[in-house]
């Protein structure tokens, strides 16, 4: 008897254990050793290298992250797959063929127009903001290789890139409206390097596409000194890109199970795309890298009240096609809160969150549980995320863990974004912020749903 009571009291200890996740702090301290993110980050970049949208890459990438995740102990692990349209690069050179003939620094810009095979030559005309292309008259661009320059600087938040980023996003259309026969800008980056910066741009309706690149940002430093001596400047453009029409891309999508599936889904996320020209160490394998090390601390350390899914999207890089492709398909599930990786891998300074009203408390309950990482309370009120847009238009609470963007632009987009750039105890420090937001979130008491 006293055997069988023993097993008995044995088996319902047992059983609180699993159902009864540890303390936050316990976690989030724990977490400081933690290995697994750089694991996945050096091997989605070592193994697969880079992982451009919709390419045979990118599709290997899902299928190695399916099967790491099923290792790793995660649940229902699945691809949802969808189209998307690509675009590859292929030569591409810039030249100063007068008045100083000399080589530029330069790569594509996604969704560029095409040079014949010999390229384009014209006079450069010279712009320091797209508010000086718009109010130049048309016949100051027409026919011409329009430059655009900027002065996004470094800062802890990144805040300049939704400013500074006008020159490669709005550029191009306007350069194109105006009769520009190519245009290249400042690269989008805060280095002073010979590697240029990439990022998506789009024509607008009915805008022909034409050329466009950004010019390593030494280059474009060269290319202004150039045209300060007054004479005028004139460039040999090659870039022979081409759309190759729809292919495959896909959300690569792990469950933790929850008590209360209720309660609604905890969802974080990374992207698993990166551009052609780097290893998407820090854009964004560090990011899926923490997120995924974060949710199986929480994982191991008993079941969670609420479940919780990881989404590593595929095709952020080409225009948030992963994330428009989960909210359509995941509208119907309720979803508590939502958050993304995709800033890198330095270490996170600020906690901002949006959460619903009667989540008020589990967000002082998560600033509390940060502060020991050195993580500042930001605003209540604000948050945000790429890929997880369209859950925040639904009225799902954000949250943003920030991380500390000085370095990051240095080689956003470029072919430095490789392994060394992450640094590991900062790697560490996010998995440890994860891990105690996760914990908090998962478990909370409070009603976090939308109304």
């Amino acid at each position: 008897m006293k055997s069988s009571l023993a097993l008995a009291a044995t088996l319902l200890s047992a059983t609180a254990s699993a159902q009864t996740p540890l303390d936050p702090a316990a976690l989030r301290d724990a977490a400081l050793e933690d290995e697994l993110a750089w694991d996945i980050t050096e091997g989605l970049t070592t193994e697969i290298g880079p992982r451009p949208a919709g390419s045979a890459a990118e599709a290997r990438a899902r299928d190695w992250g399916a099967d790491r995740l099923r290792a790793l102990g995660f649940q229902d692990v699945r691809i949802e797959t969808f189209p998307v349209p690509v675009w590859e690069r292929g030569t591409e050179s810039a030249f100063v063929t007068a008045p100083f003939p000399q080589p530029l620094h330069l790569i594509a810009l996604g969704n560029s127009g095409s040079t014949p095979r010999d390229g384009i030559t014209g006079e450069v005309a010279m712009f320091d903001s797209v508010a000086a292309l718009e109010a130049a008259p048309d016949e100051a661009v027409a026919g011409k290789i329009v430059y655009i320059g900027h002065a996004m600087r470094a800062t802890q938040s990144g805040i300049g890139y939704g400013q500074f980023g006008a020159p490669r996003r709005q550029g191009p259309s306007i350069a194109s409206r105006k009769g520009a026969a190519a245009i290249v800008v400042r690269s989008i980056g805060t280095d002073d390097s010979s590697v240029g910066h990439t990022g998506v741009q789009t024509f607008a309706q009915g805008v022909q596409p034409i050329p466009a690149a950004a010019l390593a940002n030494s280059s474009a430093d060269q290319l202004e000194r150039i045209a300060a001596r007054g004479e005028p400047v004139r460039m040999r453009l090659v870039l022979t890109s081409r759309q190759t029409g729809n292919h495959d891309s896909g959300n690569v999508i792990a469950e933790v199970p929850g008590r209360d599936p209720d309660a609604g889904i905890v969802l974080v996320g990374c992207h698993l795309d990166s551009w052609d020209v780097g290893t998407g160490a820090i854009d964004d394998a560090s990011g899926c890298g923490i997120v995924t090390a974060a949710a199986k601390r929480v994982m191991d350390a008993g079941t969670p009240r609420r479940p919780i899914r990881i989404v590593w999207f595929g095709s952020e890089e080409i225009g948030l096609f992963g994330g428009a492709a989960y909210g359509e398909a995941h509208a119907d599930e309720k979803h508590a809160l939502a958050a993304e990786s995709d800033f890198g891998a330095d270490a996170i300074w600020r906690f901002d969150s949006d959460l619903t009203d009667g989540a008020a408390p589990v967000a002082a309950r998560m600033a509390a549980a940060l502060a020991p990482l050195g993580i500042a309370q930001g605003p209540t009120d604000a948050a945000h995320g790429s890929d997880i847009g369209p859950l925040a238009e639904a009225g799902v609470g954000i949250v943003q863990l920030q991380q500390d963007g000085t370095r990051y632009f240095d080689w956003h987009h470029t072919a430095e974004d490789t392994l060394d750039k992450v640094d590991k105890p900062q790697l560490q420090q996010n998995v440890a912020a994860w891990t105690a937001m996760i914990a908090v979130a998962a478990n909370a008491e409070e009603d976090m749903l939308a109304d």
